[in-house]
């Protein structure tokens, strides 16, 4: 009852958050003035920001800028020990510079080390937390672009993505950040920068040293933008990260919110706001699938000790407990930040396997900042394709009609990820050195293998702890399947905006799908549902499920 208790109050209060959230974030966006310190941004890099760009040279400007912060965030990586603050840790190894810099680029946020005793806090601050508003903003930009795409009639211009990133910076993001971080200072999350910090004495009377740092302000940024790596190894289940259960009750909150907000934006912004009222149902039905499915097997799931116990509770924070644990692994796994405050691999094998399927539908409910929303309109292209077929007419979304150009994009999408996560998991199991990585053998050693590429290729960054993913096979491979995870998907995205703004609208009539409403809700979730299912029930049924039989039968 807690559980559902909290996770009703976080369902409300992203409800009505969004609202404002999105309006705002539409005026933002399609705002004419450019604000004293986007001006001086756009001097001081040679940008003209009256000057749109065609989907090519968008999507070259997107991935120039990604390539650049790959390269500073590993020069600052492997730098480490010439920076100030650096509290005496040794530079990164080059591999492991290689992982974190793509893997924060990418919004991933896969920590392969413990961040207290590997990172300094300039290299934390300048570097991930650089990345983190940046990775975010690309993301967000993405967004933004297919909507003009649907938008637009008769044009090959989709917008400037250097002004798209900014404004996601200086216009969402740092806000945002600037107020949750006082909020969760002010609760008890620590902000310094100190190297070592004194503050409790033990049962036994001894003192305890911690670690100290700007962890306030790195959580907030962390929640919101997706990026979701913790300061400390122990993430959100360590009291300075998070304190309280009013602090647990934000964190869970921050994750969905900007995805959330993108979709009430989208509604505003094609016009239409049933658009947007229909996605949110589609995400919030999902949510609330994971979520039941997550709290059930590790609330009644059965055993000697999680019976003595109440619940499966290894793993678990006992400030929060399942009640607090469960809502908070959905929210971190269907969103893209992988924070967590648990251990997701001690969770029961189908709980685990739950957690790993929302990413693999994609993480649509409701996804991460941007990529959430363009993931909804890709699967809701194909749902509204498939109702075209069933009917006899050409498929139309929005007045655009789907025509091959358009589903190639959007099946393409669909499939990059899977092909991505499926031969990044064979190349490992087929690999001495991704076998030897592994803590346990058969169903539930292949389920930590698939669930860190599925993380990686998702922009999630969360994991089962159970695999060594610091060795040099592991760094280097999930680098690698971290920005085909990524890039991928955007080239096809970005792609398709530009088919969808050279159309011309074409009319409504009596015979065009209607885009809104429950029936439409209804077929884009289980298209979402089937097409995840087919893509991924063998290798589920492979590790996860197989795990859990096992257990429920040995």
């Amino acid at each position: 009852m807690n559980g559902w208790l909290l996770a009703t109050v976080v369902i409300v209060v992203l409800v009505a958050l969004h609202v404002p959230l999105g309006d705002y974030m539409a005026r933002a966006y399609t705002g004419l003035r450019h604000r004293p310190v986007e001006k001086a941004v756009y001097r001081f890099c040679g940008i003209d920001p009256e000057a749109e760009q065609r989907w090519p040279h968008y999507l070259r400007s997107l991935l120039a800028f990604s390539a650049a912060g790959v390269l500073l965030l590993y020069g600052i990586l492997r730098l480490q020990p010439a920076l100030p603050l650096s509290l005496g840790h040794p530079a990164f190894a080059p591999a492991a510079a290689f992982n974190t810099a793509v893997s924060f680029t990418t919004n991933t946020s896969w920590q392969s080390y413990a961040g207290e005793s590997a990172m300094g806090h300039l290299a934390l601050a300048a570097g991930l937390g650089v990345q983190a508003f940046a990775s975010a903003a690309v993301g967000m930009a993405v967004a933004v672009a297919l909507i003009r795409g649907l938008v637009r009639g008769g044009t090959d211009l989709v917008g400037n993505f250097w002004v798209d990133l900014v404004r996601s910076i200086t216009r969402v993001l740092l806000p945002l950040a600037v107020v949750f971080a006082v909020v969760l200072v002010g609760l008890g999350v620590v902000q310094n920068l100190d190297g070592v910090h004194v503050t409790a004495t033990t049962l036994a009377g001894g003192r305890q040293r911690f670690p100290g740092g700007p962890v306030g302000s790195w959580e907030s940024i962390k929640l919101l933008s997706g990026d979701g790596g913790g300061f400390f190894n122990a993430g959100s289940a360590h009291p300075f990260e998070n304190p309280t259960l009013v602090s647990n009750l934000i964190e869970i909150t921050l994750m969905p919110l900007i995805p959330a907000g993108f979709i009430r934006m989208y509604g505003r912004l094609v016009g239409d706001r049933r658009q947007g009222w229909t996605l949110l149902a589609v995400a919030g039905v999902l949510f609330s699938l994971l979520l039941a499915g997550v709290s059930v097997e590790e609330t009644v799931h059965g055993g000697t000790v999680p019976s003595a116990a109440g619940a499966a509770m290894e793993g678990k924070e006992t400030r929060f407990g399942v009640p607090g644990s469960a809502p908070f692994a959905v929210a971190a796994t269907a969103t893209a930040d992988g924070a967590a405050n648990s251990g997701y691999d001690s969770f029961t094998s189908l709980g685990g396997g739950v957690l790993m399927f929302a990413m693999m539908l994609g993480e649509i409910s409701p996804g991460g900042c941007g990529s959430g929303l363009y993931g909804l309109l890709i699967i809701s292209l194909v749902a509204v394709f498939v109702g075209g077929l069933m009917v006899g007419r050409t498929p139309e979304y929005l007045g655009k009609r789907i025509g091959a150009r358009e589903i190639k994009m959007a099946v393409l999408y669909q499939i990059s990820t899977p092909a991505v996560v499926l031969a990044g998991s064979a190349v490992a199991i087929g690999s001495s050195a991704g076998r030897t990585a592994m803590g346990n053998t058969g169903a539930h050693g292949l389920s930590e293998v698939v669930y860190a590429f599925t993380s990686s290729a998702s922009g999630n960054g969360s994991a089962f702890a159970g695999l060594n993913g610091g060795t040099t096979f592991y760094d280097i491979a999930l680098a690698i399947v971290m920005l085909l995870g990524r890039y991928l998907p955007i080239v096809f995205v970005v792609a398709l905006a530009g088919s969808l703004a050279g159309q011309r609208p074409v009319p409504v009539t009596s015979g065009t799908l209607p885009t809104h409403g429950p029936l439409f809700a209804l077929m884009t979730l289980g298209t979402a549902l089937i097409v995840s299912g087919l893509s991924y029930l063998p290798v589920l049924s492979l590790g996860p499920l197989a795990d859990g039989l096992h257990r429920t039968l040995g």
